[in-house]
C-alpha cells in the first residue's frame, strides 16, 4: 500500500522570531519513503535540522516578521496491515527494564501519576498483567473521555481529564499513559499522521496522538482515542507527552492563520485510492 501524507500551515509573525518545527517523517520509517520528503517554507528561508533526545527530527530557523507558510508533502510504502494484537504479551518487570525505558516510567508535564496511582491501582491491579491490562486502560480511557474538538485545550492534563471527561486524542493518550506508568508499564506519547484507511470518515484531517507502551520486551501500538487496529500509521515524533513533540516551538508570539493536514491511500501513478 502506498499512502500520501503532509501539512499546509501558515503562522503570522509580528517580529522576527526563532521557531523549530517538528512535523517530519521519524527516522525508523525513511526507508519506506518512495522519495525524500519535501519541506518547504514560503517565503524561503534559511533552515538547519538536529535530532532532539528522543531521535526526533526538529528543524530550526528565524521566522521574519509576516507571514510563513510551512509544507510537507511524502509518499510511504506501508504493509497495509491493521496494527498487531499480542494479546498474551507479558510485563516487562521493572528491574529487567533498559535503561532508557526508566523516564517513561516517571510522571511528566502532562501524566502527574502522584495523583492517578491509587485510582490506576484500584481499577486495574486486579486485571491480567501485560496485554489484557494495558487494554483495560485503553478501554476505561476510551468510555470515560467523550470526544469533543471543541473542548480542546492545550494546558489540560492527565487528570483534569480524568476529571472533567472531555478532551481530544492527546487527553486520551496522556490519561492512558499516566495510568499505565502507574501500574509500572512504560508508555510514551506519540504524535503522526492517521488516515481515515479503512474505517469511516468521521473526523476533519489533524495530526493524530496514540500511544506506545513497553511490553515482552519492545514498544507496542495502543490507541485509547480509536480503541480499534487502524491502518497505516505514520510516526512523526516520540516522547513523554505532548510537551516533548510539539509541531512548533516558537520563541516569541505568533498567530495561526491556516492548517491542512492529509493522508490517504494512492494507486502507483500517485491517484487518491
Amino acid at each position: 500500500m502506498l499512502i500520501r501524507y503532509g501539512y499546509d500551515i501558515a503562522i503570522d509573525c509580528y517580529e522576527p522570531t526563532p521557531l523549530v518545527s517538528m512535523m517530519s517523517l521519524h527516522s525508523d520509517r525513511l526507508k519506506d519513503l518512495l522519495a525524500p520528503e519535501v519541506a518547504t517554507t514560503s517565503p524561503h528561508i534559511p533552515t538547519t535540522t538536529y535530532h532532539d533526545l528522543y531521535g526526533n527530527l526538529c528543524r530550526r530557523m528565524m521566522v521574519p516578521a509576516g507571514t510563513l507558510t510551512l509544507g510537507g508533502d511524502a509518499t510511504i510504502r506501508d504493509s497495509g496491515l491493521h496494527d498487531p494484537v499480542f494479546a498474551d504479551a507479558p510485563e516487562t518487570p521493572v528491574g529487567q527494564l533498559p535503561n532508557e525505558c526508566l523516564i517513561f516510567l516517571l510522571a511528566s508535564r502532562y501524566c502527574e501519576t502522584d495523583l492517578l496511582s491509587q485510582i490506576a491501582w484500584n481499577r486495574f491491579g486486579s486485571v491480567t498483567p501485560g496485554w489484557p491490562r494495558v487494554q483495560a486502560i485503553c478501554d476505561f480511557v476510551n468510555k470515560h473521555i467523550r470526544f469533543d474538538y471543541q473542548q480542546a485545550r492545550s494546558t489540560r492534563t492527565a487528570f483534569q481529564a480524568f476529571e472533567e471527561q472531555v478532551g481530544v486524542c492527546r487527553d486520551f493518550a496522556h490519561l492512558a499513559i499516566a495510568l499505565c506508568r502507574c501500574m509500572n508499564i512504560p508508555a510514551r506519547y506519540i504524535n503522526g499522521h492517521l488516515g481515515d484507511i479503512g474505517v469511516p470518515v468521521v473526523d476533519p484531517m489533524d495530526f493524530s496522538a496514540w500511544i506506545e507502551v513497553y511490553l515482552d520486551g519492545r514498544w507496542m501500538t495502543f490507541d485509547p482515542r480509536n480503541n480499534i487496529p487502524r491502518i497505516g500509521r505514520i510516526v512523526v515524533a516520540r516522547g513523554r507527552d505532548a510537551a516533548d513533540v510539539p509541531m512548533l516551538i516558537s520563541f516569541g508570539p505568533h498567530t495561526l492563520s491556516s492548517f491542512k493536514v492529509w493522508t490517504y491511500e494512492v494507486d502507483q501513478d500517485g491517484k487518491a485510492c
